[in-house]
């Protein structure tokens, strides 16, 4: 449990630093608009901080949850998934931001990297689905 409530205040961290970042990158830019940039913030809020404080509620109602190998592999597996999906979010909000022309190449690279973050994001999560079944007592209610 200690550990999930660590993760989490990491991402509340890196969440706050995202939002300063996104508030005041902006305004150094004059930009006024709608960016990516601006929902770094909020997903890493969500995906990180409260998944994990919701994950640290799970944890102390199933005793064995952290010594499973699956959510040992949830852990690896999501916390490499996130941190690229927010990373490639950052990289084309600033080149929003800052009304940089990219090639086709370019904008693709970004755009892939975010989508393969995402999909180890959500098999991350499908991971954590698993342990949490695994640990579920049998002949529990339904």
């Amino acid at each position: 449990m200690k550990k999930c409530l660590n993760i989490s205040l990491v991402y509340a961290i890196a969440a706050m630093a995202g939002g300063v970042f996104y508030r005041e990158f902006t305004k150094f830019n004059g930009f006024e608009g709608t960016t990516v940039l601006g929902k770094v913030h909020t997903h890493l809020f969500l995906l990180g901080m409260l998944m994990f404080l919701v994950i640290a509620l799970f944890s102390a109602h199933f005793k064995g949850l952290h010594q499973q190998k699956l959510f040992k592999a949830f852990l690896c597996v999501y916390n490499v998934g996130v941190p690229l999906t927010a990373v490639m979010m950052a990289v084309r909000g600033v080149t929003q931001v800052l009304g940089m022309e990219l090639s086709k190449g370019a904008n693709a690279a970004i755009s892939g990297i975010a989508g393969i973050g995402h999909i180890i994001a959500g098999t991350g999560i499908v991971l954590l689905l698993l342990a949490l079944k695994k640990c579920a007592k049998p002949g529990a209610e339904e």
